[in-house]
């Protein structure tokens, strides 16, 4: 791994294999001048704009003159300054270990490369993840003191699934179970977790608070990688889904529910759960029902296509061609029907798919003008994140926006990705600087 400082007080230099990719001291205050800002909200851009970094929040925008006393300053020589990139379906344990690892590793080595792979999604853009299920509490814990490199990660801890469900990845020959103290090795960890029945919902929704989690996730329905579940399941009892909500609702948070079809949605929506992940196969009357009960649509835009996920088990394999099927469907019925929606990706296993996190978000124009893709994944997911409340774990200054006192999240991009918005899919080549928190990890203007 790429060697690693703390990012402390006092001005220091970050140690990197490239030597465009540095930190800044935290306490400095930093000029961009000569950029074009998208904000994040509105699609007119500020032209030629100045903006003023001081610590990790923007402390001043304007079209006039700006000076700092003794700052740094950067020209940004014309280009699109953007609000840090938003993921908000992210498996930092799962993206970057291949599927053998999570069948013969164990814990440390599936933190070691999600740990790796969180500093290759920060130099993607990619500045703040929230992450549906798995266990990334130390890697958060790190990122945030400024050991590791990293997104700012809002957790939701292991999934909860059920017996049969969509988490349940033990071996066929695990049931019956004979002890209530027998417990597969990754539920053990804390990479999932299982439940069953209102008072073991309660327990592990809980625990999973207890482990620092922002919100909950669970699974309400069949899934595509799981084999003892087809896709037209629906997980958890509406008495277990009402449990989840309410527990949450003590913590002054919400739940989010893995679900693809509409019987299973139409019951976790009505019991409270605010974020359906994925949801392909809804109907419109669903989607009018989320509406109605302001929930949210976290949906990815697979394809089987070059990126499309590809199973050794058949039934699998089918359930994912069903499922995509519905993707083409799904993202101009929900924008009809005006439902929230959120961008994430949910890459899973395979660390060189996860290294075109950006080009699942340029994938949006499919549906989407540029500029309706760059605000879904800025303040629109945002938005969603907020729903967090106090569990938010970053509560400084708005995400998600270039505004005064919002976090100084910024890239600078070589080119106006509200014409092009294919400049996302590359940020090795088109991002020139990356902020995250008001620190730069990366600077090509330097060269």
């Amino acid at each position: 791994m790429k060697k690693l400082a703390s990012i402390i007080a006092t001005s220091v230099t970050l140690s990197l294999s490239s030597p465009a990719v540095h930190a800044q001291d935290e306490t400095a205050v930093t000029l961009f001048t000569n950029v074009n800002v998208f904000d994040g909200v509105n699609e007119k851009l500020i032209k030629n704009a100045n903006v003023v970094v001081s610590g990790n929040l923007i402390t001043d925008i304007s079209t006039e003159p700006l000076a700092v006393a003794g700052g740094k300053v950067i020209d940004g020589g014309g280009r699109t300054m953007i609000p840090g990139l938003i993921d908000a379906h992210w498996h930092t344990s799962y993206c970057c270990a291949a599927q053998a690892t999570v069948v013969t590793g164990d814990i440390l080595e599936i933190a070691i490369r999600g740990a790796k792979g969180s500093e290759k999604t920060l130099l993607r853009g990619f500045t703040t993840v929230r992450d549906v299920g798995g266990n990334p509490f130390a890697t958060k814990k790190m990122i945030d003191a400024g050991e590791l490199l990293g997104p700012r990660i809002l957790p939701s801890g292991p999934p909860i699934g059920q017996t049969g469900g969509h988490f349940d990845y033990r071996p066929y020959q695990a049931v019956p179970t004979n002890s209530a103290d027998s417990q597969w090795y990754w539920y053990s960890v804390g990479l999932m977790a299982m439940a069953d029945g209102v008072d073991e919902v309660t327990k592990r929704t809980r625990e999973v608070m207890r482990m620092g989690a922002s919100q909950v996730k669970v699974s309400g329905g069949g899934g595509v990688s799981s084999v003892y579940d087809p896709l037209d399941v629906r997980q958890f009892t509406k008495e277990e889904i009402e449990a989840f909500v309410e527990v949450a609702d003590t913590y002054n948070t919400y739940v989010s529910s893995h679900i693809f079809t509409d019987e299973s949605a139409r019951i976790a929506v009505e019991a409270g759960v605010k974020s359906i992940e994925h949801g392909f196969l809804l109907t419109e009357d669903t989607l009018r029902l989320m509406k109605e009960k302001d929930a949210w649509l976290s949906i990815q835009p697979l394809l089987d296509d070059e990126d499309g996920f590809h199973f050794d088990d058949p039934g699998s394999q089918k359930k994912w061609i069903d499922v995509t099927n519905g993707t083409d469907i799904i993202y101009p019925l929900a924008k009809k029907v005006g439902v929230k929606m959120a961008f994430g990706t949910d890459i899973l296993f395979d660390p060189a798919l996860a290294d075109r996190q950006g080009a699942f978000l340029a994938k949006l124009q499919r549906w989407y003008t540029p500029y309706e893709v760059l605000k879904m994944a800025t303040s629109g997911n945002a938005e969603l994140l907020e729903l967090a409340g106090p569990r938010h774990p970053y509560q400084a200054g708005p995400l998600g926006v270039i505004e005064k006192g919002a976090y100084a999240d910024l890239i600078l991009v070589d080119g106006n990705p509200l014409e092009n918005i294919d400049l996302v899919a590359d940020a090795g080549t088109n991002f020139n600087l990356i902020m995250k928190d008001g620190v730069i990890y990366k600077n090509t203007l330097a060269d």
